[in-house]
């Protein structure tokens, strides 16, 4: 299990679909993941600490756990098939009991960057989906991978954050 922080979200210059990139404490590994525009647009906000007037979806969610006695102990994404992730949330009660929800890997971390818990991903999901980003080896895959990434502006989001709110606030 290696712990993995969110290093930013990147829309994907083919398709225009949002990734969240995440990488290790050491800056050796990075790993995309596809995920929706709500989800991309949740995990902006926090990054940028952007408020709203009233709870979003995963602001909702951490509420529910919080006022539930419960809090989230960490996330790990655990399994990837057909380049779909699977993730699992940990939840923890007062006398320290462990409930765990499958989620997409999207939310989980949505939630968790909200509470600060830590994101974790199993050694078969690194090998499988990773990018490295300090191999000699991979150096050209790497550098085109720390471009495209660098490449990405706040700016680029705009339009998906103010129809993801307007929708959500429609709701």
């Amino acid at each position: 299990m290696i712990e993995m922080k969110v290093m930013g979200i990147a829309l994907d210059t083919r398709t225009g679909s949002p990734i969240v990139v995440l990488h290790d404490k050491e800056n050796r590994k990075a790993l995309p993941i596809w995920i929706g525009s709500a989800e991309a647009s949740a995990i902006i906000r926090k990054i940028e600490n952007l408020t709203v007037s009233r709870p979003m979806t995963h602001d909702l969610i951490v509420n529910m756990i919080e006022k539930t006695g419960y809090e989230l102990e960490k996330i790990e994404i655990n399994d990837v098939e057909k380049e779909t992730y699977y993730a699992t949330m940990f939840l923890r009660d007062k006398d320290g009991n462990i409930t765990e929800i499958d989620s997409r890997p999207s939310d989980a971390i949505a939630v968790a960057i909200r509470v600060d818990a830590p994101i974790f991903v199993t050694a078969n999901v690194i090998s499988n989906g990773s990018v490295s980003t300090d191999s000699a080896k991979d150096e050209e895959e790497a550098q085109e991978f720390k471009k495209f990434v660098q490449s990405i502006k706040p700016s680029d989001f705009e339009k998906l954050m103010k129809n993801n709110d307007h929708h959500e606030s429609e709701q």
